[in-house]
């Protein structure tokens, strides 16, 4: 499964699960790295089909409508959609 790095500020373990061709996927993406902070992210329907149901798997753990994009903070809080001020309340920006 590939996990892409972005580098910043440490402000938790944060992975954002996306789709590749989602606007606001993207938007969230811009978002996270002009607050600077550290994050990975995974491509949902780019991940291989052998690991797909695991991947799918995970997020439902966390957004059972299975939207995207689903952020996950410290595998405990989830943002689902493209949500500025809550995302900034939740990692203090």
């Amino acid at each position: 499964m590939k996990i892409e790095h972005v580098d910043g500020e440490n402000r938790g373990k944060i992975l954002l699960y996306a789709l590749s061709t989602c606007g606001w996927c993207r938007k969230t993406k811009e978002f996270l790295s002009k607050l600077g902070v550290e994050y990975s992210y995974i491509y949902v329907d780019l991940v291989d089909d052998s690991e797909k149901d695991k991947v799918i798997k995970e997020v439902r753990k966390f957004n059972p409508r299975n939207s995207y994009p689903t952020i996950v903070i410290n595998d405990k809080e989830c943002i689902v959609g493209y949500n500025e001020d809550e995302i900034r309340e939740v990692l203090g920006k």
